[in-house]
């Protein structure tokens, strides 16, 4: 795997439950950081229903050498049967900070 930078996204059903993920993977050195953003309103179908919930939006920042630890670790403890974990690759940025991401989750 390469040291390219990722974003991933993940949801979560409340801001307690993010936090504590987003710990996690910042303890594990899975993500160099992780924002939690509250207010998402997410609309899905589910076992063939329309859904409605008030969620919390994680994004981490890590690398594609990391993901699929990161992966596995939000499969493993996300309270959701089917997490969502969508990584996007980063085409560009400050220099400085993604440089600081891929350390971050190095060292």
């Amino acid at each position: 795997m390469s040291k390219e930078t990722m974003v991933v996204l993940s949801t979560a059903p409340a801001k307690p439950v993010a936090s504590r993920l987003a710990k996690a993977l910042v303890e594990r050195k899975l993500a160099a950081c992780v924002n939690i953003v509250g207010g998402v309103h997410s609309l899905y179908m589910w076992k063939g229903k329309m859904k409605q919930d008030a969620e919390v939006l994680l994004v981490c920042k890590t690398t594609a050498e990391r993901l699929p630890d990161l992966t596995a670790m939000l499969q493993q403890e996300h309270p959701y049967d089917c997490p969502e974990v969508v990584a996007l690759p980063v085409i560009g940025g400050s220099a400085d900070y993604l440089r600081w991401v891929i350390d971050a989750v190095d060292g």
